[in-house]
């Protein structure tokens, strides 16, 4: 049995945000970069549950690890979603 796949736009959904690509942009824009030594899930700007899905996810290397890595990368250097 395969892993689901899961995209940025679905894991936007399952963290409670905004899953269109001009709000997943925004979100990168408003809350990048993040500075090298912090943890993806420490950001201040996650919720309570949002951080602990995060780091379930990350710690587990669960289903949805490989889309939360991509975030994190866009988190960091600040590029948002490429429009087709």
């Amino acid at each position: 049995m395969e892993s689901p796949v899961h995209t940025l736009p679905s894991l936007f959904k399952q963290l409670g945000l905004a899953d269109d690509p001009v709000s997943i942009d925004r979100f990168v824009a408003v809350h990048s970069p993040l500075k090298p030594d912090l943890k993806l899930a420490d950001a201040f700007f996650w919720t309570p549950s949002q951080k602990a899905f995060l780091l379930e996810e990350i710690l587990e290397d669960a289903d949805w690890a490989e889309v939360v890595d991509e975030l994190n990368v866009l988190l960091r250097t600040g590029r948002g979603v490429q429009q087709p």
